[in-house]
């Protein structure tokens, strides 16, 4: 039992596994993204109500919300990917936490552009040194940080391998980002939305915001796996099934 999972991992750490999995969960994970996504949107934008404070000027919530949740979320799935990598040896798991982090910087420069057009008309301003903001900017250096480190690197796995290291490092982070508004006295408001526990939101508004959250999972499934799938064909180029996707490929082309 306690070998199950390093077997589990490596069985599905295979390239052409992998390859062919991926391949199978994108377009359905893309598809349940913009579904969702649209339907999110609707709710937010037309069924919603405005805010009894904010007015209509809240909405944005249902973009910057979804956003700060995955930019932390991707972090996670970097940080175990990371680790995978680092102790099992799992050159699929260095594929995964690399391509996870530019998903994941864009994740948090939209959460920070939304961030300050929210702000502007609540707080006043487009930007203050604030707990919860300078952590999350902060995030968006160690996103970029990662993603320079490994592309320093000629060795392809040499870099991904100096480059998870720091993603272990950086993990350090995101509870900070998380906790802040707990922690410190800021201007960023507390959690409105509990899983254990009322919410400070109504129902109304609460169902948009996490068919939102959901939309964006599947996107960045859709989008990972994609990117997965173009550099184990860039790092897995000379093996035998990379060659025969190939003339499979251009068998089908002819026909």
């Amino acid at each position: 039992m306690a070998n199950w999972v390093p077997l589990w991992l490596h069985r599905l750490g295979s390239p052409p596994t992998f390859y062919r999995f991926a391949g199978a969960v994108y377009p359905w994970a893309l598809g349940l993204a913009f579904v969702l996504g649209a339907i999110a949107l609707y709710g937010g934008l037309v069924v919603a109500p405005a805010d009894y404070q904010q007015g209509d000027a809240y909405r944005i919530i249902f973009i910057h919300v979804p956003s700060a949740w995955m930019s932390l979320f991707i972090y996670g799935v970097m940080t175990l990917a990371a680790f995978i990598a680092l102790v099992w040896r799992i050159k699929l798991a260095e594929t995964v936490a690399m391509a996870s982090a530019p998903i994941g910087a864009a994740f948090t420069a939209i959460t920070l552009a939304t961030g300050s057009l929210w702000g502007k008309p609540m707080w006043g301003t487009w930007w203050t040194w604030d707990a919860r903001l300078t952590s999350e900017l902060v995030l968006l250096f160690i996103y970029l940080g990662i993603i320079g480190l490994c592309h320093a690197f000629e060795d392809r796995r040499q870099g991904a391998r100096a480059a998870a290291f720091l993603v272990l490092v950086g993990a350090v982070n995101v509870p900070i980002v998380h906790f802040s508004v707990n922690w410190w006295n800021t201007l960023h408001q507390g959690a409105t939305i509990r899983l254990l526990g009322p919410s400070h939101m109504a129902a109304s508004m609460v169902w948009p915001l996490l068919t939102m959250m959901g939309a964006t999972k599947f996107y960045y499934i859709a989008s990972l796996f994609s990117r997965v799938r173009t550099e184990l064909l860039a790092a897995e180029g000379g093996k035998a099934w990379v060659r025969e996707l190939a003339v499979a490929g251009v068998a089908g082309g002819k026909a």
